[in-house]
């Protein structure tokens, strides 16, 4: 499948230190819906630990300035994320705190996605493309989405203005 990144065409959560508990609080809206990777035909399932994991696992408290702003609005784009997920991995579950939720292991699939670059008057001049890993745990009811991690940037590329 050819590598897809997903507009974030909104700052829905604008700033270097975006409030992470409005955007638990928005992400608690995709609770209990489910969504088909388009490649495999997985159906991943939103369960109540998402959005707390999202906004508050150890990776998350790491991240700061511009990698913490392109998460929180990244969860603008759940559902389009994991539709355009592909490169499946499996792993095997190695943490005793997830025994019960990640019996069956875990999945990472890779994601991309961009957040426009504007100039001084306010003018599209580019954008920023991401990479991500989003990472699913599998158990005895499912496929549940858990968080996204590996944040990185790739490039900007500049638009041609006249």
């Amino acid at each position: 499948m050819e590598k897809r990144y997903v507009p974030i065409k909104q700052m829905v959560f604008p700033g270097k230190n975006p409030d992470m508990k409005k955007v638990e609080d928005y992400l608690n809206e995709y609770l209990q819906k489910e969504y088909m990777v388009e490649e495999t035909k997985d159906i991943i399932r939103i369960g109540s630990k998402f959005a707390s994991e999202f906004c508050g696992s150890e990776y998350t408290k790491r991240l700061k300035g511009a990698i913490l702003k392109t998460k929180a609005n990244c969860a603008t784009i759940i559902p389009e994320l994991i539709r355009t997920a592909h490169h499946r991995r499996w792993d095997e579950n190695k943490a005793e705190k997830h025994r019960n939720d990640a019996c069956k292991g875990w999945y990472r699939y890779d994601v991309g996605f961009s957040l426009p670059v504007y100039d001084n008057l306010e003018n599209q001049v580019g954008e920023n493309l991401y990479e991500a890993t989003l990472l699913a745990r599998i158990n005895d009811y499912g496929i549940y989405l858990y968080d996204v991690i590996n944040i990185k940037k790739k490039r900007v590329s500049r638009l041609n203005h006249k």
